[in-house]
């Protein structure tokens, strides 16, 4: 399988677990200042935010695949400048990895409780940067058509299918 047909699947993951994981890291924090939750239920922020960075890693790697056959329709600095975005989207989300297991393993009350506060700011952070390598690979694909790279040129025969064409109920 061709790894442009991951890069747009994947890249949707970590965006959304990227929103998701302040609303869902403040949200245990709470619950477990409060009482509501024993400390292990933090176990889950952590595990959202490792599959956040791992689907991260994946998404950059099918995208460095994809790199040289989108360059052919798409300016390189605008490749670049989404690069550029996602190595520190994917890098920030890995050490929130490892600060978001703090609480769990940290003896004194006090300094888990700081240290998930922490981890909730991180992914504020997180937040952010995701935002940035939404943004900018929303331009590459609405504004610079980089899903042209991947366009048949020539429709296969008898598929009815028009390459190129808008139709009137496309509009």
């Amino acid at each position: 399988m061709d790894s442009f047909l991951l890069h747009p699947k994947l890249v949707h993951l970590p965006i959304a677990l990227a929103v998701l994981m302040p609303l869902v890291s403040g949200s245990v924090l709470l619950a477990m200042s409060r009482g509501w939750f024993q400390r292990r239920v933090w176990s889950l922020v952590v595990g959202l935010q490792v599959i956040l960075f791992a689907s991260g890693v994946l998404a950059m790697r099918t995208g460095e695949t994809d790199e040289e056959r989108v360059e052919r329709v798409v300016p390189e600095s605008a490749i670049e400048s989404h690069e550029e975005a996602a190595e520190p989207f994917v890098w920030a989300s890995g050490l929130l990895v490892l600060l978001g297991t703090l609480p769990l393993v940290l003896r004194g009350a006090r300094a888990s409780q700081l240290a998930a506060i922490a981890t909730v700011a991180g992914t504020l952070v997180v937040l952010g940067l995701g935002w940035r390598v939404g943004q900018s690979g929303g331009e590459l694909v609405y504004r610079h058509g980089a899903a042209a790279a991947f366009v048949n040129q020539a429709a296969p025969p008898g598929s009815g299918a028009r390459v190129g064409t808008v139709d009137d109920d496309d509009r």
